[in-house]
């Protein structure tokens, strides 16, 4: 399974009045941050896609803010100081593993499949599929067998609701780039 990078942005008490309200709406009270992939919450640092990207981009629906190359989208993303550099998998089928010891895991999201939001943070949760509780400091999930049985909850339970329709990602955080 070959690996994607991104660029996103940080959530976090920095956000001031911005992550109050949203801690607030969500009830993740034990959020420290929000590490996800979800796009409104934390959007690529790239908000403009320009031509010399597209040999160097996941080029699928939804998925033009992953890099095929993390030496390319670093070049691309080294003036920004406050960004998380993450390295993911999309619906793997056990822990991948990060391709350098640069990077740790931080756990995995669920993100609808158009790439919109994040079913377990920007949803108002699924309190039949999994408590809040169960979501980590940083807002994600640290197990994968647990992860991929919300997953399939989600879809049987909800399969009207197209938030509940996600892939699962994989994600890790390159240590020198985590926001201070």
């Amino acid at each position: 399974m070959k690996p994607w990078f991104i660029a996103t942005e940080p959530f976090d008490h920095r956000d001031g009045a911005r992550w109050r309200k949203y801690i607030e709406w969500s009830g993740l009270i034990q959020l420290a941050e929000l590490l996800s992939l979800d796009p409104i919450l934390c959007p690529p640092v790239l908000r403009e896609l320009k031509d010399e990207y597209w040999p160097h981009i996941v080029n699928e629906d939804f998925m033009l803010a992953f890099f095929l190359e993390a030496d390319f989208l670093r070049r691309q993303v080294a003036h920004i100081q406050r960004k998380n550099f993450l390295c993911v998998f999309r619906n793997p089928l056990e822990l991948p593993t990060a391709p350098n010891i640069g990077f740790e895991f931080a756990g995995y999201d669920l993100v609808d499949v158009e790439h919109s939001a994040s079913a377990l943070t920007n949803c108002g949760g699924f309190p039949d599929v999994f408590s809040n509780t169960e979501i980590s400091a940083a807002g994600l999930l640290t197990n994968f067998e647990r992860a991929v049985e919300i997953q399939k909850s989600l879809r049987q339970r909800h399969p009207e609701e197209r938030h509940a329709e996600c892939h699962l990602w994989a994600i890790f955080r390159e240590r020198t780039t985590a926001a201070p």
